[in-house]
């Protein structure tokens, strides 16, 4: 069941992308890996925390 859905996803996976680029050409500091999360949770869609707050950004179904 997905719950991340249209701006919120792209700009999920543009920060996740642009966060692990960073650390891994040594802009940022290691906290920078922590960017795998938005990244990861674009791609599939799915947020455990808005899960657990019961909140989703998907647009409603007819």
């Amino acid at each position: 069941m997905s719950n991340v859905g249209g701006i919120d996803k792209w700009l999920r996976i543009l920060v996740g992308i642009a966060l692990v680029l960073m650390a891994a050409t040594g802009t940022v500091g290691v906290w920078g890996w922590i960017g795998v999360v938005p990244l990861l949770t674009g791609v599939f869609g799915f947020c455990p925390a808005y899960k657990l707050f019961g909140f989703s950004s998907c647009p409603m179904k007819k």
